[in-house]
Order: structure tokens, then C-alpha cells, then sequence
């Protein structure tokens, strides 16, 4: 294993190897505005929500790691104390991209990514029209980490008013993954999307109690077959099945069918059912007596 003193390598290698390890991260495309008016826009991968009452969203504009300058975002976000954190979709990602170029002071990156500025309804900053979800910021504080390259410099926001399209909200009126179709950093030049095959499920125990993986049998818990992820999956059942329930699918179609492929590896077929999310009828084919 590499074992990394973060006193004992340069900051902008430290940089490339906690980018790849902290990943993905969110981007915050932050709109801003300095003291005469002038927009600003610029993303940012240190980025995420940290309270939802007060809705609080934290992001930091570092310093440059070749200069040691501040970014105009932070500098704006002195003077006014507002921002506007527009998030990333797959259809806007190269545009967001360019809009991050080191461009002078006073060049409008809107114009030059060729984004859509709107009107925020409680803050200066404007608001990207092609970013699905955009949240209005009032500054509560500013912690500045250091005075050399790579310091970050964190804002942290109260959201004050939050603007989601309709198009990527479901029947429910919540954001739907695959509609939203977020972005997401890497290291180096690597991105992530948050759509089709990329997205699963896991349940989360809120309302339950799991039996935990060391109250798995021996027998399963070192299986060969079964992986971590599995074992994860049958840990979280509050209970086992009773022999009523064991004996009855062991005579329905299902079972018959599973048998029938993998033959009597009961553990094939577990993990079968486990990888379709269906932990109540794996344990039942593990407990079962061939």
C-alpha cells in the first residue's frame, strides 16, 4: 500500500492523488458579482450541502496552485457577500468547463461560454438558465485556510431560495436521477455521470434493525461466492425467515427456476437474488435443506 505524508510531497502532487481518492465530487457553478456589477461564473469541486435546516451548501474557490492568487470568485464574494450555485448536467459540462479558464478580471464568462444569464429573485448574482437546479446564496461566513497555493477558502452559504426545472422531476415531484443527469469530478481530467447503469439502490436502514454480518452463519459468511456487498445485503434483514416461509419457496416457480440453473450450489443462487435485490428470498434458499 502507498503511504503518502502530506508533509513530505509537494502540495500539487498531494493535489492529483486527493482528487482521485475523494471522488466523485458535486460542482458548484458559482455565479457572482463584484462590488460595480460585473458577473463571474466558475466552477468548483470542492462542493456539498452540509445542513437542510438552515440549508447550508459549503464550496471553496483555493487558491491557485501555480500562483497562489485568489480566484475572482472569491474575491467577489467579499465585496458582496451572494452567489448563485448552479449544478451540472451532462448537457452543459463543456461549456461549464470552459466558463473555468483562468480569464482576466471583467471578462464575463457567460459571454464566453455562451451561458444564459437570468435574474435571481433575492441576490444579486444571476443565475445559469441551462442548469437544472439553481440555489440562491446568502454568504454566513468565510474561513480562509491558508496564504500559499492550493489554500482553500470556504464559503459557507445559506440557501435562500432554490429553483429546480420541471422537466427533471417525477410523477412525485422529486428529482429523478436519470432526468437530472448530473456531473460529477474526478481526478485530472476525469468526470463522472450519474445515469443509466451507473445509479443503483440501497436500502437504508431507518426504520430497521439489520442482525448485522457477524450474526451470519459461518458457512455463509466465508463463502467463496459471496462477496462483502452480499454479506452487506443479508446482514440488513431484521429477521429470518421461519421454516413456513423456507418451505414454501422452496416449492414455488422461482426456486424451481433458479435450481434448475445453477443446479444445488445454494450459494449461486443466493447471490443470484442477492444481485437482484431480493435479500428475504436468499436467505430463505441458504437456510433451506437440499
Amino acid at each position: 500500500m502507498l503511504t503518502i505524508d502530506p508533509k513530505e510531497i509537494k502540495s500539487s502532487v498531494l493535489h492529483g492523488y486527493l482528487l482521485g481518492a475523494v471522488a466523485p465530487r458535486p460542482i458548484a457553478f458559482a455565479s457572482t458579482m463584484d462590488k460595480e456589477g460585473n458577473p463571474n461564473l466558475s466552477p468548483f469541486s470542492f462542493f456539498n450541502v452540509f445542513s437542510s435546516n438552515p440549508p447550508i451548501a459549503v464550496f471553496s474557490p483555493a487558491r491557485s496552485g501555480r500562483t497562489g492568487l485568489t480566484k475572482h470568485t472569491f474575491d467577489n464574494i467579499k465585496e458582496t457577500m451572494e452567489v448563485v450555485i448552479n449544478v451540472v448536467n451532462y448537457s452543459m459540462v463543456n461549456q461549464m468547463s470552459l466558463a473555468s479558464t483562468e480569464y482576466p478580471k471583467g471578462v464575463n464568462e457567460f459571454v464566453k461560454s455562451g451561458f444564459t444569464p437570468i435574474p435571481s429573485e433575492k441576490v444579486k448574482p444571476f443565475r445559469v438558465k441551462e442548469s437544472p437546479a439553481q440555489l440562491e446564496c446568502k454568504v454566513k461566513q468565510i474561513i480562509e485556510l491558508g496564504n500559499e497555493g492550493g489554500a482553500g477558502n470556504l464559503i459557507i452559504c445559506e440557501v435562500v431560495l432554490m429553483h429546480i426545472n420541471e422537466n427533471v422531476l417525477d410523477e412525485n415531484k422529486q428529482i429523478d436521477p436519470n432526468k437530472i443527469d448530473l456531473v460529477a469530478r474526478l481526478g485530472a481530467n476525469w468526470y463522472s455521470r450519474t445515469n443509466g447503469n451507473s445509479l443503483f439502490e440501497v436500502a437504508k436502514p431507518l426504520l430497521t434493525l439489520g442482525i448485522g454480518v457477524d450474526q451470519i452463519p459461518a458457512e455463509i459468511r466465508n463463502s467463496k461466492i459471496l462477496t462483502g456487498n452480499n454479506l452487506g445485503q443479508l446482514g440488513n434483514i431484521e429477521k429470518l425467515p421461519s421454516k413456513e416461509e423456507i418451505e414454501s419457496y422452496k416449492n414455488s416457480a422461482d426456486f424451481k427456476e433458479s435450481a434448475a440453473k445453477f443446479g444445488k450450489d445454494k450459494h449461486l443462487i443466493a447471490k443470484s437474488l442477492l444481485d437482484n435485490n431480493k435479500p428475504e428470498d436468499a436467505w430463505k434458499v441458504l437456510l433451506s435443506e437440499q
